[in-house]
């Protein structure tokens, strides 16, 4: 999948050439810096993107592609199917309707419940985050952050969908409340057999919460691979820069200095030649300056490279960089 976003001064690649694949049941984190695309590529998966992007490619969810669905079938698809939990409860929740009427609406607009059960679900739904069912009738401004982010998915949850999509949904959490969002949603999907595409740009945070991940950076995927092993051995610079900023407890000489990555994300419009992370890379060498590498197993193990579908049986460790390429190591920049 690839989208661009038209503007006045010409197309905007955002995401470039993805294939993923999620489960039933699986969790898949997407990581990257602000501007990397994971939030384009959340909201390309139920078309909520403005008129102003073109999307090419295709997304199937149970085998039929989302961008080939007329209006009235995609209505029907958003919430029952698959249901997103946006980034800050606060600005996605309507501030004059009661959070019980706002969890309600989705069970009454597909026809699954009436009215009378439809309250009786929302009660249920409430205590399945952690609510009391008397929350149903409170505001949102009268709940706290963790709160609102719990009736978040709560609402996602009403149709019982097959895909969650969660965009961002512990940012602006202390840490306390950020820890029990997690371990609801952990539960849930094992729970309820759902698949989960999680974004973050805290890669502790999906380490601890998904299967696998799925590093971007400038609109393409350059690591793959299961959590624990992509946070902990990550084989693109980019990715070992983004699980090397968070510091180590007790460590002294994490706290005294801290390892981070220099420089910005290179606009999408001026996408450097070959590599694009190779202005910002370390270890880059000479040829990453005109060679764009697609993503390779971590092992160096053979494989044809057109084949570069991330598939949820696959507990391969892939990463798009010549340093993982069976090839003889050039001499370093």
């Amino acid at each position: 999948m690839a989208v661009t976003y038209r503007s006045a001064a010409g197309d905007v690649p955002a995401v470039r050439g993805i294939s993923l694949e999620v489960a039933e049941g699986e969790a898949l984190g997407l990581a990257g810096e602000s501007g990397s695309g994971k939030s384009t590529l959340a909201m390309t998966l139920l078309r909520l993107l403005p008129k102003s992007a073109r999307v090419t490619g295709e997304i199937l969810l149970d085998g039929e592609d989302v961008l080939r669905m007329n209006w009235g079938r995609l209505r029907a698809v958003r919430w029952a199917s698959a249901s997103v939990v946006f980034q800050g409860a606060q600005h996605a929740l309507n501030p004059v309707r009661r959070v019980g009427e706002q969890i309600a609406e989705p069970l009454l607009v597909h026809g699954i419940a009436a009215p009378a059960e439809a309250r009786t679900r929302v009660a249920g739904l409430l205590e399945q985050v952690g609510l009391p069912a008397w929350r149903a009738r409170s505001y949102p401004h009268e709940l706290s952050g963790g709160q609102r982010q719990r009736v978040m998915i709560a609402m996602a949850l009403a149709c019982s969908p097959r895909l969650i999509i969660a965009d961002e949904p512990t940012t602006a959490l202390d840490v306390m409340i950020q820890a029990q969002v997690l371990t609801l949603i952990r539960s849930l999907i094992a729970d309820r057999g759902i698949g989960l595409i999680m974004i973050s740009h805290d890669l502790s945070v999906l380490a601890a919460t998904c299967d696998r991940l799925a590093v971007m950076y400038a609109g393409r995927v350059v690591e793959t691979g299961p959590a624990r092993e992509v946070f902990t051995g990550a084989r693109h610079p980019y990715g070992r820069a983004l699980a090397e900023a968070f510091p180590t407890v007790g460590d002294p000489s994490s706290r005294m200095a801290p390892r981070g990555l220099g420089g910005d994300p290179p606009d999408p419009m001026r996408l450097p030649g070959g590599c694009s992370f190779h202005p910002r890379c370390p270890v880059a060498l000479p040829s990453c300056a005109w060679r764009e590498v697609e993503l390779w197993p971590a092992d160096g193990a053979a494989v044809d490279p057109a084949d570069h579908v991330t598939r949820s049986t696959e507990t391969r460790h892939t990463a798009a960089c010549v340093h993982v390429l069976p090839e003889p190591e050039e001499e370093s920049a």
